[in-house]
């Protein structure tokens, strides 16, 4: 059996098994770091140092407080035992000052806990003499000696508007001229304490941010500004041209918890029911009912009465045949509204009426018969036709005998 062919592969292994070490130890590296950072934050976290009634104020004293030029003071003025407040005008305090009374002593001996409190606050990081040039997370920091401030120190909240940075100073603290405390993602001068062993002098024209909690007394000199507290529990406080603001702590704004919108549960729109416009029924035009136009009733003509003519020998007379006259048959025009068309009564056309030849009596008509009875009018007419007939005849004669 060829053994290089066994052995080969089992050489490419140990390469393979270095890298997986290499990777295990990667891990655990990585994990033990992440811890240690935990471990740092949670130690770094520091509730804020409670100052009781000094809270309010912005300078307060143990023996005197002297004031040269337009000094502002925004916050309370206060000294005890002390009874010697000098130089307030020309400065001004925005506050009340409260003078060797029972607020006065009271505060100090709020001052007296805070400043015990800020000095016994562990773990403590040791940081340099000088602060200037450094950028630092919330936590505690303390000199041993002295603590200086030559430039600028800018204090990181890392967006934590409740981070706390606490500064312990075995002795003094000196700020060069034109240096500045530096507050950014979301720090707040309220949360910022510099404990200080002996006493603090902060130079010139400096831009100073926190409170500073001094054993035995503190300097603002000429033109520096506090965005803070100088509280010195024994001795003097001496302030020239300056502006010292007790500062506010803003409440961070509450994590707005999004509401849910309510859906909107759609509202089915009323289907709008089709009002059947009523239905016109047509209103039945009147018919026009035809009024029956009169009919007129034939008026009987007039007969003809003949005259009878002396002849010679008896002639029967003519008898007048009546002429019928035309009845007009109505037509009945219906309108709207129905207007009897009136139908014209016929008049019947006269007959003429021949006259009686001169010297013989009018003739004189009968009378219609009153009854009613049909055998009774022919016999009138031939008795009637006989008479006439005699009367022609008698007229004849006279008149021969006569000529």
């Amino acid at each position: 059996m060829d053994r290089s062919r066994v052995i080969a592969p089992t050489a490419a292994a140990h390469p393979r098994r270095r890298w997986g070490a290499a990777l295990l130890g990667a891990g655990i590296a990585g994990a033990g770091l992440v811890v240690a950072t935990l471990t740092g934050s949670a130690a770094s976290s520091q509730p804020a140092v409670p100052l009781g009634t000094a809270a309010s104020y912005a300078v307060l004293a143990g023996t005197t407080i002297t004031n040269t030029g337009p000094s502002l003071v925004f916050g309370d003025l206060g000294l005890d035992p002390g009874t010697a407040v000098t130089g307030f005008p020309p400065g001004v305090v925005h506050g009340a000052q409260e003078v060797a009374d029972a607020a006065a002593l009271q505060a100090q001996s709020d001052l007296t806990t805070a400043y015990n409190d800020a000095a016994g606050r562990t773990p403590a990081t040791a940081v340099s003499a000088d602060l200037g040039g450094q950028s630092l997370a919330p936590g505690v920091y303390r000199a041993s000696a002295g603590l200086g401030l030559t430039g600028t120190v800018t204090l990181n909240a890392g967006g934590d508007p409740g981070a706390v940075f606490i500064f312990q100073a075995g002795s003094t603290l000196i700020t060069a001229s034109g240096s500045t405390v530096n507050l950014i993602g979301g720090a707040q001068a309220c949360n910022v304490f510099w404990q200080v062993g002996s006493s603090a002098t902060l130079g010139t024209s400096t831009t100073f941010a926190g409170s500073i909690l001094a054993l035995t007394s503190a300097t603002v000199e000429t033109g520096a500004t506090v965005n803070g507290r100088v509280l010195a529990r024994n001795g003097q406080v001496s302030l020239d041209a300056n502006t010292i603001t007790a500062p506010t702590c803003l409440s961070p704004a509450p994590t707005a918890t999004p509401t849910p919108s309510p859906t909107a549960t759609p509202t089915a729109s009323p289907t709008a029911t089709p009002t059947a416009s009523p239905t016109a029924k047509p209103t039945p035009a009147p018919t026009a009912k035809p009024t029956p136009a009169p009919t007129a009733t034939p008026t009987p003509a007039a007969t003809a009465k003949p005259v009878a003519k002396p002849t010679a020998g008896p002639a029967a007379l003519p008898t007048a045949t009546p002429t019928a006259t035309p009845t007009a048959t109505p037509r009945a025009t219906p309108r709207a509204t129905p207007t009897a068309s009136p139908t014209a009564s016929p008049t019947a056309s006269p007959t003429a009426v021949p006259t009686a030849a001169p010297g013989l009596p009018p003739p004189t008509t009968p009378a219609p018969p009153n009854t009613g009875a049909g055998l009774l009018a022919p016999l009138l007419v031939v008795a009637l036709g006989a008479l006439l007939v005699s009367a022609a005849a008698a007229l004849r004669r006279r008149s021969v005998r006569g000529a």
